[in-house]
């Protein structure tokens, strides 16, 4: 069973008849940093991945410090919840299909730019269950990563706002998001090939029937928002929605659903893609981030 830090061995090998899991809470909504425990022994030991995964549904996301392991143990614990699924714009590992490398460097023009707070890859039928993502190479300062907890975003909701989004659905689009800088035949043709994806605004967790608000940048509009309900008069239409989902959407900007991690050369970051937002800060000096993510398939939303 897990148990709270206290003096360990650093790891535990497979098998072994000590492998407790040390467990330090970051926040009282989100995170915890696991010990004692390294993740190519737990990709062979059914135990310990049975304890990662209620560690993973109780803390949202789970760190994990000093794995220096291989791509391919990366890979082969990341299975251990789901098949892989690569990505259509960043490069992946050619040797390790479903590891994408996310590689940021200073001799790249336009390299700087990173991302909105959002949950991976919404503009899919079917998101991600979660993403296992290991820094390779990071900065000496800066770069961090943060989480958001969105079912405590939900839970902490106006009852009149969660009543007016009940049923509500939005669509979620690759083409307004990674295709925005692309040529338009590049875009349209990546479109083509995934087109946008509609999901419920409050997505029900499959695993722990939790409600959770499931807007993030790959958000762009509800598809059901003009009705008699909503509307007075068509002038209505455009500012009620888009007022709404902005501010459904920033609500990942609140600190206190929040867990922000420092990165060190070979951390391990494991989050549920379900019920978590994510945002890389880019605030570091020109240099190289290199970090390495394998993301795992996910269910339908319906």
């Amino acid at each position: 069973m897990s148990q709270q830090r206290n003096a360990a061995p650093a790891l535990v090998r497979s098998g072994s008849l000590d492998r407790q899991i040390t467990v330090d809470q970051l926040t009282c909504t989100i995170g915890a940093e696991l010990g004692n425990v390294s993740l190519a022994a737990a990709a062979e030991d059914e135990g310990l991945i049975a304890e990662i995964r209620g560690l993973l549904l109780k803390h949202r996301v789970l760190f994990f410090r000093d794995q220096d392991i291989s791509r391919a143990a990366h890979v082969a614990f990341a299975r251990r919840f789901g098949e892989l699924e690569g990505h259509p714009v960043v490069g992946s590992d050619p040797d390790h299909p479903g590891l994408v490398r996310i590689y940021k460097s200073p001799d790249v023009p336009n390299d700087r730019y990173e991302n909105a707070w959002h949950t991976d890859a919404t503009w899919r039928d079917a998101p991600p269950f979660g993403c296992v993502l290991r820094c390779v190479e990071c900065p000496p300062v800066g770069g961090d990563t943060a989480w958001a907890n969105m079912v405590e975003a939900y839970a902490r909701l106006p009852e009149d706002v969660k009543v007016k989004i009940a049923p509500l659905r939005a669509r979620h689009s690759i083409e307004a998001s990674f295709g925005a800088a692309m040529p338009i035949e590049k875009r349209l043709a990546l479109k083509a090939q995934f087109p946008d994806a509609e999901h419920p605004v409050v997505r029900t967790h499959p695993e722990t029937g939790e409600k959770v608000l499931f807007v993030n940048a790959f958000a762009t509009h509800f598809t059901n928002f003009h009705t008699a309900a909503n509307v007075r008069f068509g002038q209505d239409a455009a500012p009620g929605a888009s007022h709404l989902l902005s501010y459904l959407i920033s609500q990942a900007n609140i600190p206190e659903y929040q867990v922000r991690f420092r990165w060190k050369k070979n951390s391990v970051a494991f989050w549920d893609n379900r019920s978590t937002q994510h945002y890389a800060v880019m605030d570091y000096p020109p240099c190289h981030r290199k970090m390495e993510r394998a993301g795992i398939v996910g269910e339908r939303t319906y």
